[in-house]
């Protein structure tokens, strides 16, 4: 990833989620809203976003393949044979887009041999930007200002847990019971990938469905602030599998 610009990545996030933004103030019935073949609602929005991060993308690094929630799907047979590619969700929490909370974002993740090595999350409402890779550590950013380096609570002795606040499940609670938690949040989107990193929670555990493209990017910035991902059996987090579906997982510190 030595030829990747962050600051170009961060900008096409931030394009991405200032033309979310747009449709976001509209009225809803300009969202155009659609199910997807899962069900899962789709909206101008998520559209608009895919098409923007993909020319950003396509325009400045055509050698390297993109893996979108809203693009084209692409067979295993092809996807199997890259060594590096982009794993983007051009709009992460439709379902909070929708109820106007504010908790959805822009994830975009550079991936080398199937392993998340530079993540980007951009929440437009927020307007936030936090990225990281291992070799630089994980950041925070209001775009036009410095940086601020963010780190893993990784001392913690009692832990904050951080969770979904459209897919929460029963089983999670009892999961959670195993571990020092004294408290739980809630929040949308891959925002809980970033508060494990920069301290404010200490654990995200995730019983139910998730995607490649819901994953990759927090996944990236919670790792390189120090935290671990494994999935609920504490193996490897592997992506580009046949199916593209995550099993559960463990974000946490170690």
């Amino acid at each position: 990833m030595n030829n990747i610009d962050i600051k170009l990545i961060t900008d096409i996030a931030i394009k991405a989620g200032a033309a979310i933004l747009e449709v976001y103030n509209n009225t809803e019935e300009e969202w155009n809203v659609v199910s997807k073949k899962d069900n899962s609602p789709l909206t101008l929005a998520d559209r608009v976003s895919h098409q923007i991060i993909e020319e950003g993308l396509t325009s400045h690094y055509p050698q390297i393949p993109i893996l979108s929630e809203e693009g084209a799907e692409i067979d295993y047979g092809t996807r199997k044979e890259w060594k590096e590619y982009w794993c983007v969700d051009p709009l992460d929490g439709t379902k909070e887009f929708i109820s106007r909370n504010g908790e959805f974002t822009v994830n975009i993740a550079l991936m080398e041999n199937n392993e998340p090595v530079l993540g980007v999350i951009y929440s437009p409402v927020l307007n936030v930007v936090y990225y990281g890779n291992p070799t630089d550590g994980s950041w925070k950013m209001v775009p036009g200002e410095a940086p601020e380096a963010i780190h893993a609570d990784n001392g913690a002795k009692e832990w904050v847990a951080i969770g979904s606040r459209s897919h929460a499940s029963a089983e999670e609670e009892k999961v959670l019971k195993q571990f020092p938690v004294i408290d739980k949040l809630a929040i949308g989107s891959s925002l809980k990938f970033c508060l494990i990193a920069e301290g404010k929670a200490h654990i995200y555990y995730r019983k139910g469905p998730t995607m490649e493209w819901d994953t990759a990017a927090g996944h990236a910035i919670a790792v390189s602030s120090g935290a671990t991902m494994q999935t609920a059996s504490l193996e490897k987090f592997r992506y580009n599998k046949p199916s593209l579906l995550n099993p559960g997982f463990f974000c946490k510190i170690p």
